[in-house]
C-alpha cells in the first residue's frame, strides 16, 4: 500500500489535518521556517546577482531530520505550508532542505482546515508556483538590505541595538507627520444655535438645528455673528417651509479581509492587532469542538479579497431564509472586478460553516476566541444579508431670513442589522413628533440653545486607523500589518496611550535622520511602488533580481553618504555641568530605550545614572524656576517644571518666552506660529527669526 507525507507548518494543524485522511497518510509539522538569510551577516552575494545565501534555522536540524526519516519512508510528498507568498516560500525551502525528488513532491492548498478542503486539496496537486516564491524572495531580500545597511547608521549616530525597517520606517514616517500636524493645529471658534420650539397640540417641544439661509449653509464663527442672527430671529415667527419624507438605505457590509477585521476587533473588542491575529490563527488551524474533533473554523486569515466562494454563498443564503426569513437573504451578487491587484485565489475571512453559529461553539471557546469568532460570524452573515430601510423626515422651519432644520430616521425593515451594526456607528435619532408634523403645525419660540465649540485637531493614529491608512496607501500587505506595529512599539520608536499611538523621543531621532539620509526609504510613494512592483513578480511579469538590481545601487549610495556625512559629526558623548554625586565627574547623556538620560563616565567603577531634564530656556509661567522636557510613564514627551511636583505646569506644546500680548497668559509653539494657551483668548502670531 503506498505511503504519503503531508507537511504543514503547526502542529495544530497537525491535529486537525490527521483525522481527515486515511492510516496511509502522515501528516508532519515543520514549525514555520526551516531556512533563512543567516543573522550573523548581509547573507546576499552582491557580487554574484544578489544571491541569497540560505542557512538552515538553528534549532530546526532535528525537525528536519524526523522529516528527512518520514520522506524515505513515503511514496509521495505533499508540501501543505498556506496559501500565500510566505507559505509557498516555506514549502520551497522545505523542498530544498529535505532535498526532495521533484517526481515525489507535489503542492497543495486549502483556504479552510476541512475535511472537503483537504480532501479537494489531494485531488488538484500542482507544482511549487515560482511567481510565488520569487516575489517572497524579493521581499526577503529588500527587507534585509534596508535593516542590515541602514541600522549601523543608526548605532553610530544614534545609539546600538537601533534598527531601520523598510515597512516599518514609513509607519514612523505617518506616525511622525500626523503628530505634527496635531502640534501645529490652532483651533478656530464656532457656534450651533438650537431653537427649542413648542409644537401645538403636542407635549414635547421640538429642538431644530440652526442651518443658515433657505439657500446657504452658514457657520457661525463668533459670539458676535451668533448675536446677530438671535437677535433677527427673537421674535420671528417661526413657520415650517418644507416637509420631505423618502426612503433611505443602508448596504450590508462586505465580509472581512485581515485589514478590516484588525480594524473592527480593535473597535468592538479593543484588541491590539497582533492579538487579533493569534486568535484568528487558532480558529484557522483547529478548535477541538465537543463531540466533534479538531476542525478549522475559520477560512485562511491573510487576505485582501472580499470573494465568497459559491458553496459558502449558498449555505449562508439557505441558512439566513430558514432561521431569519426569506425576505432577509441577499439577491445572488453580482461579482464586480476590483481595480487593484488582490492574491484573489483568497476568499474573505468566514466561518467555514455558517451553521457553526457562535452559541454552539462557545463552550469549546476561550472568552477571546469567542468573541472573535462571533464578530467574524455575523460580519459574514450580514454580509449576505438585505440592506436596512429607513423612512426619513426632514423638515425646513423659517425664522425671519434664517432656516433651522429637524430631521429623523425611523426603521422600515432591518435586514442584516438583525445581525451586526459596526462598533463606531452612529445611533440614528428618531423622534415621533417629527413624523406627526404638517404644514400647518404652529410652532412657538421656547428657548435659544446656543453653544460655543472650537474644530479639533486631526486624532492620534491608533493601531485600527494606521492599519487602515497602510491599507489605503497601498503599503505593506495582509501580512505584514500587525508584525510592522509590534516592531515599531517593541522598539520603543512609537508608545501607546489609551489606543492612540504618539511617537517617543527615540523614534523622532530615528525618524529625522531617515528622512534626511534615507529619503525614498520613507517615502509613501516609493514604498507602495515597491509592493506593486512584488505584486508584479507574483504575476510572473517582472524577475525578482530585476527589482533588487534596480534598487541596491541607490540604496548603497545612499548609505555611503550618510555615513561621510556623519562622520564630519563626532559623535561623543555631550559633557554636562551636573556632578556625579558619587564620584565627582562630571556626567554626560546618554541614549537608552526611553530617550535621553545622565550616566557618570566611569562606568564600569561608577554605574551612577539619572533622568536628564532638558531644559529648554523659558520660565515656568507659573512659578518662574525652569521648564524642562518630560516624559510620560508610556515615553510620550511633555513640557514641565523642574520644580515637579510643587509646580503642576504641565504642557504638550513648548511653551515660550513671549507672553500673549492680548490677556497676558503664556504662548505655545504650533508650527510656525505661536498661539495663546487659552482657546478662549484665541490669540496667534506668526515666529519670527527662526533659528533651527
Amino acid at each position: 500500500m503506498a505511503h504519503y507525507l503531508v507537511i504543514v507548518e503547526s502542529p495544530a494543524k497537525v491535529k486537525t489535518i490527521k483525522k481527515f485522511l486515511g492510516s496511509n497518510y502522515t501528516v508532519a509539522a515543520s514549525q514555520g521556517h526551516v531556512r533563512d538569510l543567516p543573522k550573523s551577516q548581509l547573507g546576499i552575494d552582491i557580487e554574484h546577482d544578489y544571491e541569497p545565501k540560505y542557512i538552515t534555522i538553528r534549532g530546526k536540524g532535528d525537525i528536519l531530520a524526523n522529516l528527512r526519516k518520514e520522506v524515505k519512508k513515503s511514496d509521495k510528498v505533499y508540501l501543505a505550508t498556506d496559501p500565500d507568498r510566505e507559505g509557498e516560500a516555506i514549502s520551497w525551502h522545505l523542498a530544498a532542505a529535505l532535498k526532495l525528488d521533484e517526481k515525489k513532491m507535489r503542492r497543495i492548498t486549502f483556504n479552510e482546515i476541512t475535511k472537503n478542503a483537504v480532501k479537494a486539496s489531494l485531488k488538484a496537486p500542482r507544482d511549487i508556483d515560482m511567481n510565488l516564491v520569487d516575489a517572497q524572495q524579493a521581499r526577503r531580500v529588500l527587507d534585509r538590505m534596508v535593516g542590515y545597511m541602514i541600522s549601523p547608521v543608526l548605532w553610530a549616530k544614534v545609539k546600538r541595538g537601533l534598527s531601520a525597517g523598510r515597512v516599518q520606517s514609513v509607519a514612523l514616517r505617518l506616525i511622525a507627520d500626523r503628530e505634527d500636524e496635531i502640534n501645529a493645529f490652532i483651533p478656530e471658534e464656532y457656534w450651533t444655535l438650537d431653537a427649542v420650539l413648542n409644537v401645538k397640540g403636542e407635549k414635547r417641544p421640538l429642538t431644530a438645528k440652526f442651518y443658515g439661509t433657505e439657500k446657504n449653509k452658514m457657520t457661525i464663527r463668533s459670539k458676535q455673528e451668533l448675536d446677530e442672527i438671535v437677535k433677527a430671529v427673537e421674535n420671528a415667527e417661526f413657520k415650517i417651509t418644507d416637509i420631505k419624507r423618502s426612503e433611505r438605505i443602508r448596504k450590508a457590509p462586505l465580509p472581512f479581509t485581515t485589514s478590516t477585521l484588525q480594524q473592527e476587533a480593535a473597535k468592538a473588542l479593543n484588541f491590539g492587532t497582533q492579538k487579533t491575529m493569534r486568535i484568528a490563527q487558532q480558529l484557522y488551524e483547529g478548535i477541538d469542538i465537543k463531540g466533534n474533533g479538531t476542525v478549522g473554523v475559520i477560512t485562511y486569515l491573510r487576505t485582501d479579497s472580499t470573494r465568497i466562494s459559491e458553496e459558502a454563498d449558498a449555505a449562508a443564503r439557505e441558512y439566513i431564509s430558514s432561521t431569519y426569513g426569506k425576505e432577509y437573504a441577499a439577491e445572488p451578487a453580482v461579482a464586480k472586478a476590483s481595480g487593484r491587484k488582490i492574491q484573489d485565489a483568497h476568499e474573505a475571512i468566514r466561518p467555514t460553516d455558517i451553521t457553526r453559529t457562535p452559541a454552539a461553539l462557545k463552550d469549546s471557546l476561550t472568552r477571546d476566541q469567542f468573541r472573535l469568532y462571533q464578530l467574524i460570524w455575523k460580519r459574514f452573515t450580514a454580509s449576505r444579508m438585505q440592506p436596512a430601510r429607513y423612512e426619513t423626515t426632514s423638515v425646513k422651519i423659517g425664522a425671519a431670513e434664517y432656516c433651522f432644520t429637524v430631521s429623523t430616521a425611523k426603521m422600515a425593515f432591518d435586514g442584516f442589522r438583525s445581525v451586526y451594526t459596526e462598533a463606531d456607528e452612529v445611533k440614528e435619532e428618531s423622534s415621533v413628533l417629527v413624523g406627526n408634523l404638517t404644514m400647518d403645525s404652529v410652532l412657538t419660540k421656547k428657548e435659544f440653545d446656543p453653544k460655543q465649540h472650537f474644530t479639533q485637531p486631526p486624532a492620534h493614529y491608533t493601531e485600527a486607523t494606521l492599519v487602515k491608512t497602510l491599507e489605503e496607501q497601498g503599503i505593506g500587505r495582509p501580512s505584514t500589518y500587525a508584525p510592522t506595529i509590534s516592531i515599531i512599539l517593541g522598539r520603543r520608536y512609537v508608545t501607546k496611550e489609551a489606543k492612540n499611538l504618539y511617537i517617543t523621543e527615540i523614534g523622532e531621532v530615528v525618524n529625522n535622520i531617515m528622512k534626511q539620509s534615507f529619503p525614498s526609504i520613507v517615502d509613501v510613494n516609493f514604498t507602495a511602488n515597491m509592493e506593486g512592483l512584488l505584486d508584479m513578480v507574483e504575476e510572473g511579469k517582472v524577475p525578482w533580481k530585476e527589482v533588487i538590481r534596480n534598487f541596491y545601487p541607490d540604496l548603497e549610495e545612499a548609505v555611503k553618504k550618510a555615513e561621510q556625512e556623519l562622520e564630519t559629526v563626532k559623535i561623543e558623548d555631550e559633557v554636562t555641568d551636573v556632578v556625579c554625586e558619587e564620584c565627582g565627574r562630571n556626567m554626560v547623556i546618554k541614549y537608552g530605550p526611553h530617550g535621553k538620560f545622565l550616566a557618570c563616565p566611569g562606568f564600569p567603577e561608577c554605574r551612577n545614572t539619572k533622568p536628564y531634564l532638558e531644559k529648554i530656556g523659558v520660565k515656568c509661567p507659573l512659578c518662574g524656576k525652569d521648564v524642562v522636557i518630560r516624559k510620560t510613564k508610556k515615553g510620550r514627551k511633555y513640557y514641565g517644571c523642574e520644580d515637579n511636583p510643587e509646580c503642576e505646569f504641565m504642557s504638550w506644546q513648548k511653551p515660550s518666552e513671549k507672553k500673549c500680548p492680548e490677556c497676558g497668559g503664556y504662548m505655545v509653539e504650533k508650527g510656525s506660529k505661536l498661539v495663546c494657551a487659552d482657546e478662549q483668548c484665541g490669540y496667534v502670531e506668526a515666529i519670527k527669526n527662526r533659528n533651527n
